[in-house]
């Protein structure tokens, strides 16, 4: 009969592991008992499934920690561009020098400056400044600057139309690596250019490298980011710029163009060029003649090449 504590088997003897008990205490009939809805797939820890998900949410929280650690401080290294970046005004917020530096013209130059702007001076040993700036080319020194500030397109064109000569502006296209950007910034600087245009993705940015391949221009020369570069070249157009694109396949060379009025120049990258799109909406493409067996110019070679030429012809006409 059920519960009948006397039938055999029923109690457990001394000694046993658990003690002495009255027959199964409801073990059975809980066991019968339904354990509710089946959990989802995701939150089975032995289902395909739920592994797949925590790889995904791992993968996710990698791409916010790359986004946090952009969001960061960027480092200007090395004599030179550390100099260069100081003498040009660059919002830096501290100069790291290497306590076991050997001092020169170029380090007093840069502890002076950077003591007269306020920047705070910290002395840091070659490890530290290795672990900052992840190349170890930094030459004992290391400039901290904050996260470029970029430009709206519209102000940096408005901006262009209202300086005393007619606009000069670069816009890049597919280009990728931060030298070729800083490279171009220096250029355009150096040429009396007033800024140059990105795309927002798929772009190099204005980083650390950029910093030190421009030498301090980019604290001069304004950079914006377009969220739509074919767009924004669109709207130039319409208000007054020759939309000039850059490429070996062309049926205008540089020696047959009248650079002296608005103008924005567009380079694409040595492999790639330029898009179809904004290949499509260029009111001209022009190509650099070279001699020899040379098919192209790297990005930054084609624009200082263009923008120096473009500069003369202003010379000229205003003479």
């Amino acid at each position: 009969m059920a519960g009948n504590s006397k039938r055999k088997g029923a109690v457990r003897k001394d000694g046993s592991k658990k003690g002495q008990t009255v027959g199964s205490g409801g073990q059975r009939r809980r066991g019968l008992e339904g354990r509710g809805a089946t959990p989802k797939a995701v939150d089975r820890v032995y289902h395909p499934a739920h592994k797949k998900a925590k790889a995904a949410a791992k993968a996710q929280s990698a791409r916010s920690s790359q986004r946090r650690k952009d969001d960061g401080h960027e480092y200007v290294v090395g004599r030179n561009p550390v100099v260069e970046c100081l003498r040009a005004g660059v919002p830096a917020t501290a100069l790291y020098v290497m306590s076991t530096i050997d001092a020169d013209d170029r380090v007093r130059e840069a502890v002076q400056v950077a003591g007269d702007k306020g920047i705070a001076i910290l002395e840091a040993s070659k490890p530290e400044l290795d672990r900052l700036t992840t190349n170890g080319l930094h030459q004992g020194m290391a400039l901290q600057v904050p996260e470029y500030r970029y430009a709206h397109p519209d102000d940096l064109f408005d901006d262009a139309l209202a300086s005393p000569n007619p606009p000069l502006l670069v816009a890049l296209d597919n280009i990728t690596d931060p030298r070729n950007l800083g490279a171009v910034i220096r250029s355009v600087a150096a040429f009396g250019g007033q800024g140059v245009l990105i795309p927002q993705r798929r772009s190099a940015s204005v980083t650390a490298v950029a910093w030190r391949t421009s030498a301090g221009a980019a604290a001069r020369l304004p950079v914006a980011q377009a969220p739509n570069l074919t767009r924004t070249l669109v709207d130039w157009a319409n208000k007054g710029a020759q939309i000039v694109g850059l490429d070996a396949d062309a049926d205008v060379t540089l020696d047959d163009y009248d650079g002296t009025g608005p103008v924005v120049i567009v380079v694409g990258s040595e492999g790639k060029g330029l898009s179809r799109l904004v290949r499509e909406n260029c009111d001209t493409i022009l190509s650099v003649p070279m001699a020899g067996d040379v098919e192209s110019l790297n990005a930054s070679v084609a624009a200082g090449v263009v923008l120096a030429e473009f500069a003369r012809q202003r010379r000229a006409a205003a003479h």
